[in-house]
């Protein structure tokens, strides 16, 4: 195997394992049968069978369409590429492929051993967690919520907590299903250490996807650049530590348009049949985003235009392109609307809009696809492409992206982006934004969101010649697109642009850091890195042209390299060897031990049950209930007899020896000494904070 080969394949592999693994992982969650034994025996020959679909290169020749699809087809451009598919990167040197995977394995070493232990409920890394290991050990959905084990319930008793919802009798989860379930595999095969080495495995899977991307479409040999850049940003090295939702995502996105790229490879080489099962498994892998990240409905929309121009066009991979990404976009609605209700439903306020964005644009879409293929109004606006291609338009646009960027580089100084609270949630999220601006010696307002300085959040993170860079690459491939050029990049660039200034205008996101990076490690921040990337190799093609020998510029590529680099590093070099929630596994593990089985545990004291409800429940196995707040010892009292009737033995827990004292003699079950991410709201996130958790309980005797 040729090292462009193995580069080429190992690179959308890791996007194929995961729509194999989450294709057969829905309906056995949905039948409530996600056990290790159906979905090892399931996934082991649909997982060969579309590796094998995804990576072939199809039977060497032209298939019966070569001659008109190699006529320089808007699909397909001109036929000047030989060899199979997977050569389409042209000769690549070995130093390439292996450049890359050292970048990797690099990459997935530090990250394991910096790997955090977020286990502990506070955000969503520990709620992930406690989802997946739920799944892990009973494999359905909801999660019951004991009520016998408290002698049928009571009125001051409840049982939800931050990320799981109660209703009726019975608890869900917040959050799409699709990283649980990736998440579970680790737990059957490790336990919860091998759950959480989950998160550096799929990041080094990212990294290796992204330096595919950019050999594919800026060219073999700055896959290594790519990769490094990618690897070195804090984001990726911070979310890559602890089980973020982003991580599969990214791989699904970017491998779903590595294939795209590797079909019009194949639609070039005149292998309808082939093209046609990878725009299938692209669409796939690019609409099962949504079973990871419900706000992936907003990455993907570009993807229903460009199919739609291919259907349009009357191209073999328009119909299995947008068949797939139907599929996978109706799997993460299935499981949302069934599995995930209560989140959509606190979502709806952002999620009612882009549902019916969806919808407009497909109904949009449809009529595009009608008017072209019409024999009255077809031609006409086919010419009328042609004389756009040929007009100012495509200077206009390269202007307007520059223009774009400079609108939110000045954004601070004329706007300031506020939120005033609406609800509970609302007003929770302000306190925690007066809290940190009170750290940070900052005015406090809590009703400030720090939206205004997103362009500065990407700047904090690649650095400005990076920025630079990638504006500049920005507004030469919407010229070059507008005049009909590089055809392979109109899908990345339509994903990557609108992604990018969507959430550049509004993240949506808890603005303090490096919380809000997470937002950008989505696409914003690989795809600018993938515009810098590009925006450097052309101006080195360019310099190369003026007659400068290869030497020079091979010196000088790197010397650029190296420029793009070294605010990257900068900016993550104190959080590099930086570990934090340490400790958290073992201490859970020992709390749950102290508890002892038969237990029903009474939580009297809202941040401990917040933290820990879900907590007893997936890991300690056992039934947990919290108090309200307004509960007086009384009514902690009529609880303890309840359970005892019900056969069981009431342990209470809290933060404090003085809040379980009333109930019998404190035990200290859990102390805690670790550190945690740093939060920062208008500076670059540079070291830790100390984190302290304390658990006492008692055993109450009637």
């Amino acid at each position: 195997m040729s090292a462009g080969r193995l580069l080429a394949r190992m690179s959308v592999a890791p996007a194929l394992l995961v729509v194999a693994w989450l294709m057969v992982s829905l309906p056995l969650l949905l039948a409530g049968m996600f056990r290790p034994g159906p979905a090892i025996v399931l996934f082991v020959p649909v997982a060969v069978v579309v590796v094998w679909l995804g990576l072939r290169d199809g039977p060497r020749g032209a298939g019966p369409g070569a001659a008109r699809t190699a006529a320089g087809s808007p699909e397909t451009g001109a036929a000047r590429d030989a060899g199979p598919p997977a050569e389409r990167l042209g000769p690549v040197p070995w130093w390439v492929t292996g450049s890359v995977l050292a970048i990797t394995l690099a990459f997935l070493v530090l990250q394991t051993a910096m790997c955090s232990e977020q286990i502990i409920v506070r955000r969503d890394p520990a709620s992930y967690v406690q989802f997946a290991t739920w799944l892990n050990d009973h494999g359905s959905l909801p999660i019951p919520q004991m009520r016998w084990a408290f002698g049928g319930g009571d009125p001051v008793l409840s049982y939800e907590s931050p990320a799981f919802y109660q209703r009726d009798d019975v608890i869900w989860p917040q959050f799409m299903a699709g990283l649980p379930m990736i998440l579970a595999l680790g737990g059957w095969i490790g336990g919860t250490y091998a759950l959480l080495a989950m998160a550096p495995l799929l990041g080094a899977c990212a990294v290796l996807a992204f330096a595919g991307l950019t050999a594919r479409l800026v060219g073999p040999r700055w896959a290594p650049a790519g990769a490094l850049l990618l690897a070195l940003t804090l984001p990726m090295l911070w979310i890559s530590r602890s089980t973020f939702s982003e991580l599969p995502a990214l791989i699904l996105l970017l491998g779903g348009l590595c294939l795209m790229y590797d079909v019009r490879a194949e639609a070039i080489q005149g292998l309808p049949r082939s093209a046609r099962v990878k725009a299938f498994l692209a669409g796939l892998s690019l609409g099962l985003v949504v079973l990871v990240r419900i706000d992936g409905l907003r990455d993907v929309l570009p993807v229903v235009v460009v199919a739609g121009l291919l259907i349009a066009r009357r191209r073999r991979t328009g119909v299995p392109l947008m068949t797939g990404l139907a599929i996978g976009v109706a799997a993460g609605l299935i499981e949302g609307f069934t599995l995930s209700r209560p989140y959509l439903e606190y979502l709806h306020a952002s999620l009612d809009p882009l549902l019916l964005g969806v919808v407009v644009l497909v109904a949009l879409t449809a009529v595009m696809v009608a008017a072209l293929r019409s024999p009255r109004t077809g031609p006409r606006l086919r010419a009328l492409g042609v004389s756009v291609s040929r007009g100012r338009l495509p200077n206009a646009a390269a202007v307007l992206t520059v223009l774009v960027m400079i609108a939110f580089a000045v954004r601070p100084w004329v706007q300031t982006v506020r939120r005033v609270p609406t609800n509970k949630d609302d007003e929770l999220n302000a306190q925690f934004i007066e809290a940190t601006q009170k750290v940070a010696g900052l005015p406090l307002d809590g009703t400030r969101q720090y939206t205004e300085l997103s362009l500065y959040w990407v700047i904090w993170y690649i650095g400005v010649p990076a920025l630079l860079l990638a504006t500049f690459g920005a507004a030469l491939l919407v010229r070059r697109l507008l005049r009909r050029h590089s055809p392979e990049w109109l899908l990345p660039y339509a994903v990557i642009v609108f992604t990018t200034v969507q959430v550049l205008w509004r993240p949506g996101i808890t603005p303090d850091h490096p919380w809000a990076t997470r937002r950008l490690i989505g696409l914003v921040i690989p795809g600018l890195l993938l515009f810098a990337v590009w925006g450097l190799a052309w101006t080195f093609r360019r310099v190369r042209r003026l007659g400068y020998g290869r030497r020079f510029t091979n010196a000088a590529a790197v010397t650029g390299v190296l420029l793009l680099a070294t605010p990257i590093a900068i900016s993550s070099a104190g959080f590099m060897v930086t570990r934090t929630e340490q400790g958290e596994v073992a201490a859970v593990r020992e709390m749950c031990g102290r508890f002892g089985p038969g237990r029903s545990i009474v939580v009297v004291e809202r941040v401990t049950a917040d933290r820990f409800l879900q907590v007893i429940r997936s890991m300690c196995g056992l039934p947990a209930a919290r108090t309200a707040e307004t509960a007086r010892p009384a009514d902690v009292w009529r609880v303890v007899r309840k359970i005892e009737s019900a056969g069981r033995r009431p342990v209470i827990i809290a933060a404090e020896a003085g809040q379980v004292a009333p109930y019998g003699p404190p035990t200290q079950v859990l102390e805690l000494r670790t550190r945690q991410d740093e939060r920062t709201l208008v500076e670059t996130p540079n070291g830790s904070w100390t984190f302290n958790v304390n658990v006492w309980m008692s055993e109450p005797s009637g």
